[in-house]
């Protein structure tokens, strides 16, 4: 992927690490706003800074999604604490969420929450997502749950979903929604697309009245396994996303600028 340029955040003191994944981050933003599963001004995604340890990028809290760019997101480490100069605010929520990945999984190199219609319904119901499709077999036996708590904004809370993640890439967030992490911007989109598209087919089937085929464990655990090597670490399968950022570039290049 060539990386893109931007004068303005070229005038700035950064590696060129963080400067291509603040432009991977913006794009991701824009992305889930083209697809509709942003929340206005709610929920996030976060990307670890290369090469600083714990330090991770976030919007900036009160913009829409289509306004992130690569310029206007906040650097902050798992304390809270802003790192640079800027006026902008970050959520309280998504700071306790997104830090407690990023601190307890270093190869969750980005995390997305989501609060769409589909996701949210799937967290409401007790037995959560089901593997119905091929789309959620990738997610069969490799799903977390964590209980809705309210609003979440104690700190304490980081410690349990820390432990309800685990080793995951995928968690249900019950009541509330979804959440994903992944190696690289590109996979994180790639899985939260996947498990939108998984609940998105679990309501159709659920309200079609039909009788839903019932495939066998063995089947159901083939077929992850299968995926589970597809996006093993260094696999060299393209993720898609130098194409996604070309499309980009032609809908909605505004997630370079300022």
């Amino acid at each position: 992927m060539n990386v893109h340029e931007n004068a303005k955040l070229k005038q700035r003191s950064m590696s060129p690490e963080e400067r291509q994944a603040r432009i991977d981050l913006a794009a991701c933003y824009r992305l889930i706003a083209l697809n509709g599963m942003d929340d206005m001004h709610a929920t996030h995604i976060s990307a670890r800074v290369p090469g600083e340890g714990h330090h991770f990028l976030i919007n900036p809290y009160g913009l829409l999604f289509s306004q992130v760019t690569a310029s206007n997101l906040v650097k902050i480490d798992t304390e809270g604490n802003t790192l640079e100069d800027t006026h902008h605010k970050v959520n309280r929520a998504g700071f306790v969420i997104h830090s407690a990945v990023h601190a307890a999984r270093e190869d969750a190199m980005c995390v997305i929450h989501t609060h769409t219609v589909a996701g949210i319904a799937i967290a409401c119901l007790e037995e959560g997502l089901w593997p119905l499709s091929q789309k959620s077999m990738r997610f069969y036996n490799r799903i977390a749950y964590h209980d809705y708590e309210g609003k979440a904004d104690d700190l304490d809370e980081r410690a349990r979903l820390v432990r309800d993640l685990g080793s995951h890439n995928a968690m249900i967030l019950r009541n509330h929604g979804l959440l994903v992490a992944g190696q690289t911007v590109g996979r994180a989109y790639k899985t939260m697309v996947n498990l939108e598209k998984s609940c998105k087919i679990q309501l159709a089937v659920m309200s079609s009245g039909g009788k839903p085929i019932k495939l066998s464990e063995n089947v159901m655990e083939h077929a992850a396994k299968q995926f589970d090597r597809d996006d093993a670490p260094g696999e060299k399968r393209p993720d898609g996303w130098p194409s996604l950022l070309a499309h980009l570039d032609q809908v909605d290049p505004g997630y370079l600028d300022v």
